[in-house]
């Protein structure tokens, strides 16, 4: 419900401040940081924030919440908010800190544009925050109530009750309620997050799928470790959880959260993931068995090679004990060691029509080149945009990006 008078400043001003985002949410970031350096500890993922992935994300929202006002400025975009406060709920973000964040990144809109900021471009855009804040801290207070965990505690100690080594690269983790209660409610496609402490005393937080049936009292995650590419480093987290947890051990997980769940219809189900990217499937398909479903389900999914493919082995047996369910496997290298996977990328043109019928519910997860590209298969094999749902790892880039398109 933005105001007549502050939509026509927004309207006029959308394109120099959609234009100097990147450098406004960079100047925020360093100043906070600076500033506020105990956001670091256990709050902000700093991997993201080095590769800049963080800052993309939030210009990104930014952007795409001032547009949707403008296009409709009688009701408040509460909907594209939804997988923004799962993550802030997933990780304790409290209403306080939206006070923090204004102070910060309206300091930084004021030292980029300068004089460009009148008091009444100020004001408009003071609104728009607000407007986008008191939408999530609302989201954020539904999801605490819901999760029955206290605003900006999230988190429970769990004792690791086995470790498994996927592949080469990935490990599993069964995790029991270390205080012997049991395990919260959670939903097909959800994750939670993991808290550790670094060897250099920070706490960093990062969010895993959980890859098991969501109604049993021990949880999976499946972990892949990260490997920096292009001057990147490794990922901290995940090669600490590689390297160091073992049986006996305790983590910090939050609540479930995720707004990507599995849908409780009858319709047929596609389930479209690439590398690690199968974590959320797994889980759906867990479910599935675990309540009987005789939904008609495909599942696609492509990998580096078969010794890469994590859960493989899972995902064939629960896809074999479905009663309507089939899987097709893509790999780069080495598909003629399993029977039936085809050689190359992913294929949707290639699948028999009736696995993929326009009426599915279909859902995507892996990285996002992969993703875009399967969605445009989808489309043109004419399973409608709204059918089509997809979970991200990290900062929500594809908004990002199709903000900055």
């Amino acid at each position: 419900m933005l105001s007549a008078e502050s939509a026509s400043v927004i309207r006029a001003t959308l394109p120099a401040v959609g234009g100097a985002l990147d450098d406004i949410t960079t100047r925020f970031y360093a100043t906070m940081f600076s500033e506020r350096p105990e956001l670091l500890d256990g709050m902000f993922n700093r991997g993201n924030q080095a590769s800049g992935a963080q800052r993309r994300a939030l210009a990104g929202s930014i952007a795409a919440f001032a547009g949707a006002l403008l296009a409709e400025p009688d009701t408040r975009p509460d909907a594209l908010l939804a997988r923004i406060a799962h993550k802030h709920v997933a990780v304790g973000v409290t209403d306080d800190q939206y006070t923090i964040v204004h102070k910060y990144l309206f300091g930084a809109i004021a030292e980029v544009l300068g004089e460009a900021v009148t008091p009444e471009v100020a004001a408009a855009w003071d609104e728009v925050y607000w407007l986008m804040a008191g939408a999530l801290i609302a989201q954020e207070a539904r999801l605490y109530l819901e999760a029955q965990v206290r605003p900006g505690h999230p988190w429970r100690e769990w004792t690791v009750v086995g470790r498994r080594d996927e592949t080469a690269d990935t490990v599993s983790f069964l995790l029991r309620p270390a205080d012997g209660g049991p395990a919260p409610r959670a939903r097909a496609g959800q994750y939670v997050s993991v808290r550790v402490r670094m060897t250099d005393g920070v706490h960093q937080l990062r969010q895993y799928s959980l890859s098991s049936a969501p109604g049993e009292d021990v949880r999976r995650i499946t972990v892949k470790r990260v490997e920096g590419t292009g001057g990147t480093p490794d990922g901290e987290v995940s090669s600490l959880l590689h390297r160091t947890v073992r049986e006996g051990d305790t983590l910090t997980l939050s609540a479930p959260f995720g707004d990507v769940v599995l849908d409780e219809t009858d319709e047929p189900l596609v389930l479209v993931s690439a590398g690690i990217g199968c974590t959320p499937m797994v889980a759906m398909l867990e479910h599935l068995a675990a309540t009987g479903s005789t939904r008609q389900v495909t599942v696609l999914h492509a990998d580096r090679s078969p010794a890469a493919h994590a859960l493989r082995a899972d995902t064939r047996r629960l896809v074999d004990g479905l009663p309507d369910a089939r899987a097709v496997f893509w790999y780069e290298l080495g598909a003629d060691e399993v029977p039936g996977a085809r050689s190359g990328r992913l294929d949707i043109a290639g699948v028999d029509r009736m696995d993929v019928p326009a009426d599915a519910s279909v859902y995507l997860c892996g990285p996002l080149p992969f993703m875009r590209a399967a969605r445009e298969q989808l489309l043109r094999a004419g399973v409608p945009a709204r059918n089509i749902r997809y979970e991200v790892f990290g900062p929500d880039l594809w908004l990002a990006d199709d903000t900055a398109a």
